[in-house]
């Protein structure tokens, strides 16, 4: 028998296009990104412990007996350590930045599924070398550090450009702003759970937090090598027209494994059917990947890079030292002020998955709803810098400067860049998702990394007002490179608007 439409409500019409393969694909590289971010905000969740290990310390004596100290020191006090902190999360940033220069050049010309999961699994082993098996065995060495950490960026590059060109393949421009901004919390699921988990074993020691995050990175990478179908065109195959019901695929409950790239036939989604036609007469020719320099000369792509650079070095900020800030300016212990830092992310998690999304997509623009909200996040830090030693209401402060800077960044990085990836200045080569994505987030995670060194380093010389003060001043330039763009689709908004007063 046939089966029931479902009837979406008004304004989530789009959302009946999508079958469960959809969902698969939304949830598989959500949960990549949410491990992925879980195992990275684990190191800023133990820089105390970890600053006070490296430190010979009267109040250091947890970890190992004093007399060992004397030989395994890294540095004399624990300002040396948050330098070190600080230049390790630069060189992170740096190494994450080339690579995703070059890991979106590599997603658009190699199987996304075999890129996402050597990332995963890749970055889940150097990460468990690095905060497990050193303290174990209680090696400690700078430039071995420095070197797991360049390696750890690089490998880590390759998960974001290929989960956005992912979502990109599966997902169309209809209702991408909500889709996509749901999915985009992703990043701030991750940030909660790795808060949860560090904090939850941090009483056993730092070296545990990383080994609970790592193991739990390296099994998802390997569901996603065994689970993840990249696009739609793996579902078909066959040279003749025929109508397949998602729903009575017989190979809808085999393991997604089909990496068959012909692109012989267009495949399209109606109501949960995929019609699949023969191109008989015209075969339908190969898209070809764009270069690097043809992609970052795309309309949009610059100015949404360089405001990206201010506004990650803001996010990514917060990201890295907001725990280590509230336990050493508030004297609040560190496992409270790893669970505290969630309330940031709780912000970013509604301004990008709901709010925002929704109004880019109702407006059809995404540039003017970036720019106010920018401009609410300068208000928003200037309250946050003078919040009073109060947990509720510094978690309220927080929780509304994640919603007007977490909202942004993430729209930026994610629906913005798959719109600039699928434009129409592409015109017959399609495949650009993934190297748009990396440049956008490449140049945004180079503007991340110089300011996480300066941000330790402001901090030391003038304290932490200056900091604030600076990231007031990157919010206002990531505002001043979308200009252009705001006054070009604020005019554009304007001549629909005249359009359609006349045609009334």
């Amino acid at each position: 028998p046939a089966e029931t439409p479902v009837m979406w409500p008004p304004g989530c019409a789009f959302l009946s296009q999508y079958t469960h393969h959809h969902l698969v694909a939304f949830l598989l590289t959500f949960f990549s990104y949410v491990l992925l971010h879980a195992s990275r905000k684990t190191f800023s969740n133990v820089k105390v412990s970890i600053s006070a290990q490296w430190t010979p310390s009267a109040q250091n004596t947890s970890f190992l007996p004093g007399e060992t100290w004397e030989g395994n020191k890294l540095f004399a006090d624990s300002e040396e350590a948050t330098l070190f902190l600080g230049a390790l999360d630069t060189i992170f940033l740096f190494s994450y930045a080339v690579g995703l220069y070059i890991s979106g050049v590599i997603g658009d010309r190699l199987n996304l599924r075999y890129v996402l999961a050597t990332g995963l699994c890749g970055s889940a082993i150097v990460e468990f070398i690095f905060g497990t098996l050193t303290e174990w065995l209680q090696f400690y060495n700078v430039y071995f550090y420095c070197s797991l950490w360049v390696l750890n960026g690089l490998l880590q590059s390759a998960v974001w450009p290929c989960v956005v060109a992912v979502m990109g393949n599966w997902f169309g421009k209809s209702g991408r702003g909500f889709v996509f901004g749901l999915w985009s919390a992703c990043a701030s699921v991750g940030n909660i759970l790795g808060a949860f988990l560090a904090s939850s074993v941090l009483k056993h020691g730092y070296e545990y937090a990383f080994l609970v995050t790592s193991v739990v990175q390296f099994a998802g990478g390997v569901v996603v090598f065994f689970g993840l179908l990249t696009s739609q065109r793996k579902l078909v195959s066959g040279r003749r027209r025929v109508l397949i019901s998602v729903e009575r695929d017989p190979d809808s409950h085999q393991p997604l494994m089909s990496d068959d790239e012909e692109g012989d036939e267009d495949a399209v989604c109606d109501g949960g059917y995929y019609s699949i036609q023969q191109q008989d007469e015209e075969p339908v020719s190969q898209a070809k990947p764009i270069g690097f320099c043809q992609a970052f000369c795309l309309p949009g792509v610059l100015p949404y890079s360089l405001a990206y650079a201010c506004l990650k070095l803001v996010n990514y900020s917060f990201f890295f030292w907001l725990p280590f800030y509230l336990s050493n300016n508030f004297g609040w212990k560190e496992a409270q002020a790893d669970r505290l830092s969630v309330w940031y992310d709780v912000g970013g998690i509604i301004g990008k998955g709901t709010v925002q999304g929704l109004i880019s997509d109702f407006l059809g623009k995404r540039a003017p709803v970036l720019s106010v909200s920018l401009l609410l996040a300068m208000g928003s830090l200037v309250g946050y810098s003078h919040s009073p030693n109060d947990q509720v209401i510094n978690g309220v402060l927080l929780a509304t400067t994640g919603f007007l800077i977490g909202g942004p960044s993430n729209m930026i990085s994610s629906a913005i860049s798959a719109d600039l990836g699928r434009q129409e200045a592409l015109q017959g080569s399609q495949e650009a998702l993934a190297t748009v994505t990396g440049i956008v987030d490449g140049t945004g995670s180079i503007g991340a990394a110089g300011g996480q060194y300066l941000v330790s380093l402001i901090e030391s010389k003038l304290g932490w007002m200056w900091v604030f003060y600076f990231f007031i001043l990157m919010t206002g330039f990531s505002i001043v490179f979308i200009i252009p763009l705001i006054i070009s689709e604020v005019r554009a908004m304007c001549r629909d608007r005249q359009a359609r007063t006349h045609q009334l």
